[in-house]
């Protein structure tokens, strides 16, 4: 028999609690046992609330004192005393919860439909509101969670038996799919730690493993961390159970309800403590939790003797996990708010096309200006598996070029070069080792024209220079850090190329940009950072570092590209580690101007930008939206839905507004 002394006794060492091993719960409702009140956390329970939630298979608890309690037949919205406010008729299973203006958002699975469910909690007015039907689901869902990002959008994870993932975005006139994972099978429980980005998954027979919740990135390869295992690959019991998130870290009972977890960030890394033993638990159990100040409880469900169990946890302070490390808990866990310094969110306000190859394909755009014309204007980028493909400025794909694996693209326009004006584009050519060149007429139509054999191994990047005398350069580099410099000319009718000097750096690099108007190369070491040396040839290669990989910037340091305003000139840089953008001064002393990513724009349909390659952007007016010029990226991963990659545009003014340029 269950008895009140071995809970207890099983929590005081867990929970640092001062609790006699064994006192007991005097006065409460026969068939409930408890540590700690199970009414408002901190406050008397009372037996109106202790019989309400006796029943429920699910908790989560309100902002308010109250409860989201779900049974067999219906979700219920109780006050803090248990009174029922309202209720939902459905056979549901894996509650979650996140607070919203003027109550909570929650959701959950209908066991006979296999659907998700949404629903607005109101309570001040107490009434649950079911939103619009989600779409048909591609499995059966065995485990759901929520989770909101540092965009404060909020997403649904839907897992199957056969480890079949899905996430979809909540927000918006429709639900949209945005990504397909895969997980492991047997998952029973998932939750999202909305501070971390972090998506937990419990795998029954095996264990605890850790993912990106973000969209944006890597779904399951090399972002898949166990946290805990059974044996013999670790120490934990029985496989994995129950999860619940708690200020600093994460609950989480075995798969026979026998052990409780806890697990702590630390120095970026989740780390287990040590597992304590609940005598009294059963298989079955479910988790949950509840805050209020400093004092957090852990909220037990024993379905075996309908009980739950409520066990002051005390983590932030008793078990010293890092302040902040975590901002949800339990269902109703508040948005997490963004660190100072972390990155501002600007919107793509158009998408290219997606390219014709899967995988790693597109890689380095570059933008060209329509003389006359500004909505005429054309953005190239490289496919690295097929050619050179030529966008509108909606994103719709004029032209592909089969020029073979072309890797990074720059241009110029308006060369004098043998007497007459070109626009000209190079780009990097990886079968050969060679530099293409191509030239774009008055109404922005690209020709594949001369190539030039360079000698390296491992041709990588490419940037081109335009000499105030007049006239072409280009800088190519390869692997192993070698730079090449190569003017660019023109004679009877034939382009040429013509090698001025080399130069080399410690690593690999491939993002460089020229900067015509002061005459400086801007390099990109991918491990180390971005240097700076003269572009003309005859000044010298001493190189001086301009911004150091650590802080602002996170390897590898990819597309490099400069805005010429009217005020200042900024570099931009891609700081692929973080999926996030660099803006500095170009002048010395370079100072940082700050950071941004990209971000999901849910009214366009277009999703973020995540480690991102490639990047040009110009201060031209390209008119609308784009009037103050425009910037393109790569996307490593396109998502909403899953599909081949392509290129974002982005207008700069809503860079410089989110980064107060102005």
């Amino acid at each position: 028999m269950k008895t009140q002394a071995i809970i207890t006794a099983a929590f005081a060492a867990f929970a640092g609690t001062a609790a006699a091993a064994g006192a007991t719960a005097a006065g409460l409702p026969a068939g409930v046992a408890t540590t700690a009140s199970i009414g408002p956390a901190g406050s008397p329970a009372s037996a109106g609330s202790l019989a309400a939630i006796a029943a429920a298979t699910e908790l989560a608890a309100l902002p308010d004192g109250g409860w989201l309690a779900l049974d067999k037949n219906a979700l219920r919205l109780l006050d803090a005393n248990g009174a029922e406010r309202a209720r939902h008729a459905v056979r549901g299973k894996q509650l979650d919860t996140r607070s919203q203006p003027g109550g909570v958002l929650a959701t959950l699975v209908d066991s006979n439909t296999e659907r998700t469910v949404a629903i607005d909690a109101d309570l001040k007015a107490g009434t649950l509101r079911v939103q619009a039907p989600f779409p048909a689901p591609a499995f059966a869902p065995e485990a759901a969670c929520l989770y909101r990002d540092a965009q404060q959008l909020s997403y649904q994870f839907l897992i199957a038996k056969d480890g079949q993932g899905e996430q979809w975005l909540l927000d918006g006139a429709e639900r949209k799919l945005v990504r397909r994972l895969a997980l492991p099978t047997h998952v029973r429980h998932c939750r999202a730690d909305d501070a971390t980005g972090t998506l937990f998954v419990s795998e029954s027979g095996m264990g605890l493993w850790a993912y990106n919740a973000d969209a944006e990135g890597a779904a399951s390869v090399g972002e898949r961390h166990a946290l805990a295992l059974r044996p013999p690959y670790g120490k934990l019991p029985g496989g994995a159970g129950a999860l619940a998130l708690l200020p600093g870290g994460l609950a989480m009972l075995d798969a026979k309800g026998k052990t409780l977890n806890l697990f702590s960030l630390r120095n970026g890394a989740w780390q287990a403590q040590a597992p304590r033993v609940l005598k009294a638990a059963a298989y079955g159990r479910t988790l949950a939790s509840r805050s209020s100040g400093a004092r957090t409880e852990l909220l037990l469900n024993d379905e075996d003797a309908k009980q739950w169990h409520a066990v002051p946890a005390g983590l932030a302070a008793q078990r010293g996990l890092a302040a902040g490390s975590a901002a949800t808990a339990a269902g109703n866990a508040a948005a997490a708010t963004a660190p100072a310094a972390s990155p501002a969110v600007v919107l793509p306000r158009a998408q290219t096309e997606p390219m014709a190859r899967l995988g790693d394909a597109a890689d380095d755009p570059a933008i060209w200006v329509h003389p006359s014309d500004p909505s005429a204007s054309r953005v190239l980028g490289t496919n690295k598996k097929q050619g050179l493909l030529v966008y509108d400025m909606h994103g719709r794909q004029t032209q592909l070029l089969e020029s073979g694996r072309l890797n990074n693209v720059d241009l110029r326009q308006n060369v004098l070069l043998d007497g007459a004006r070109h626009d000209l584009a190079l780009a990097t050519q990886r079968d050969d080792n060679s530099i293409v060149l191509f030239t774009i007429d008055g109404s922005g139509a690209v020709a594949e024209t001369a190539r030039f054999q360079t000698g390296l191994e491992k041709i990588y990047g490419i940037c081109v220079y335009q000499p105030a005398g007049g006239g072409l350069e280009a800088f190519v580099n390869d692997k192993d850090g070698t730079f090449q410099h190569y003017r660019i000319g023109r004679k009877d009718g034939a382009y040429t190329s013509t090698l001025l000097r080399s130069f080399k750096v410690a690593s690999q690099p491939e993002g460089c940009v020229a900067d015509d108007r002061s005459g400086r190369l801007y390099v990109g070491e991918e491990k180390r950072g971005v240097w700076t040396l003269p572009a003309v040839a005859d000044q010298g290669s001493a190189m001086r570092m301009v911004l150091p990989v650590g802080g602002v910037l996170t390897a590898d340091v990819e597309g490099l590209s400069l805005y010429h305003g009217a005020q200042a000139s900024y570099l931009v840089v891609s700081s692929q580690g973080s999926n996030s953008y660099v803006v500095l001064d170009a002048a010395a002393p370079h100072k940082v101007r700050g950071s941004f990513r990209i971000g999901l724009n849910v009214a366009a349909g277009i999703d973020g930008a995540s480690e991102t390659d490639g990047l040009d952007v110009s201060s031209a007016n390209l008119g609308g939206a784009y009037s103050e010029g425009m910037l393109v990226v790569q996307d490593g991963y396109k998502r909403l839905p899953d599909g081949p990659q392509n290129f974002k545009y982005v207008a700069w003014s809503d860079i410089a507004t989110a980064l107060k340029l102005r």
